[in-house]
């Protein structure tokens, strides 16, 4: 059934119209209030979420950093420095006089005087004491009576050998008696020759008594008195040492070289001296002789230093410092013994590299300096190298550096020397 369409005249329409304006008009008041309140809700709502969840955020920020931090491993670093020039070493050294001997005597008997102490400089030749030896006396001058009586009986063979040889030209005598009276003078000849050699021999002895200085020098011993027994030794055991002389205006120094750097020992090397008892002061040395093989039982070299002791001021038997330097063809870089890792690979460091992260190089070693080794491979020179590397340290780890040395102080003591 069709529902009649109501007649609406232009009158009404605008009525109608108006009527809804004026209700739209009254609406929109209360929407746009309601919509202030919902933005201030919103606003309020963002805030607090804005004040809560920044700062958690924040926090949660820095702990990730801080647990960054505290899972990186903190290492300290160093930065290689140049190895010195010159290769260095400091060794104990053997002070010796350049001639040094105990004085023994050559006979028996008391020591009749003594002409020389201890500190006393001598010449060669010099008087030092003389020994009482009556035996080596009377067995000289028993010995010139042999010698005279040979002398005599040869003279006596002489001149009858000579009035026979005489005969036998006018065939007075036989050649036979003449063989026999010639042959008794060459045997007189023979026991006179026997008799003065036997003089010489006891003249010799006797001049043992008087004992001389060997060479110049200075008595550094005196083991004897006046009327003290001396025994040369005839009983079967060693001889007493009389004196001891020691000439120390020229000085031989001894040192061992260790065998690593052996190879330093030639004309190139220079050499100096420091004692205890002369602190701060250097006497120079000249490299003289090595043994030129090396001690199976040290491992070492034994070199040999001419010291110039004209003053007197180094006492022989005194312990010194020797310094020998050498120039080196290539010098390497000088890091602490302490950054050096032992792995299978071989001797390695840690080298911190970009964004911390670690690598391990393995190096080549040079000379030993004690706390500080030469690398001559491996390294460039510009790294950071890792001191106190653990045994944790891996390829590839990252770490914080929490120090950076610029220079080794070795190297730098070294060149401060130089």
């Amino acid at each position: 059934m069709t529902r009649p369409v109501p007649d609406i005249s232009p009158s009404a329409a605008t009525a109608a119209t108006t009527a809804a304006t004026s209700a739209t008009a009254a609406v929109a008041p209360a929407r746009a209030g309601r919509l202030r309140t919902r933005l201030l809700v919103l606003a309020v709502l963002a805030g607090a979420l804005a004040a809560g969840i920044v700062p958690r955020l924040q926090a949660n920020a820095t702990l990730s950093v801080r647990t960054a931090e505290a899972v990186a491993t903190t290492v300290s670093t160093v930065r290689p420095a140049s190895a010195p020039a010159l290769q260095e070493l400091t060794l104990p050294g053997d002070v010796r006089a350049f001639q040094d001997a105990p004085v023994y005597a050559r006979v028996n008997g008391y020591l009749r005087r003594w002409y020389a102490d201890i500190g006393t400089p001598v010449r060669q030749g010099q008087l030092l004491a003389q020994i009482d030896a009556p035996e080596v006396s009377d067995q000289l001058r028993q010995a010139h009576a042999d010698e005279a009586i040979a002398a005599a009986n040869y003279a006596l063979a002489k001149s009858t050998a000579e009035r026979w040889q005489d005969l036998l030209e006018s065939r007075s005598v036989a050649q036979q008696d003449t063989d026999q009276k010639v042959a008794d003078m060459r045997a007189k000849a023979a026991t006179l020759a026997s008799a003065r050699s036997n003089t010489a021999r006891l003249a010799q002895l006797a001049s043992y008594t008087q004992i001389r200085a060997p060479f110049d020098g200075v008595v550094t011993a005196r083991n004897v008195d006046t009327g003290a027994l001396i025994d040369a030794g005839s009983a079967g055991g060693p001889g007493r040492e009389l004196f001891h002389l020691s000439a120390g205006t020229r000085l031989r120094v001894y040192v061992q070289v260790p065998q690593d750097a052996s190879g330093m020992a030639g004309p190139q090397m220079q050499a100096w001296l420091t004692l205890p008892q002369f602190p701060g002061q250097r006497f120079p040395a000249t490299v003289a002789r090595n043994a030129g093989a090396i001690d199976t039982v040290t491992r070492s070299l034994r070199v040999e230093l001419d010291v110039d002791n004209a003053g007197g001021r180094i006492l022989p038997g005194a312990y010194a410092e020797v310094h020998l330097s050498a120039p080196q063809t290539r010098a390497g870089l000088d890091l602490p013994a302490n950054t050096l890792m032992f792995r299978a690979q071989g001797t390695c460091v840690a080298v911190v590299g970009a964004g911390g992260k670690l690598a391990i190089r393995p190096v080549t070693l040079g000379r030993d300096f004690g706390s500080h080794v030469e690398i001559t491979e491996g390294l460039q020179g510009s790294e950071q190298v890792v001191v106190n590397p653990g045994d944790g340290l891996l390829a590839g780890d990252v770490v914080r550096v929490a120090q950076a040395a610029p220079a080794t102080r070795r190297a730098t003591a070294a060149s401060q020397a130089r």
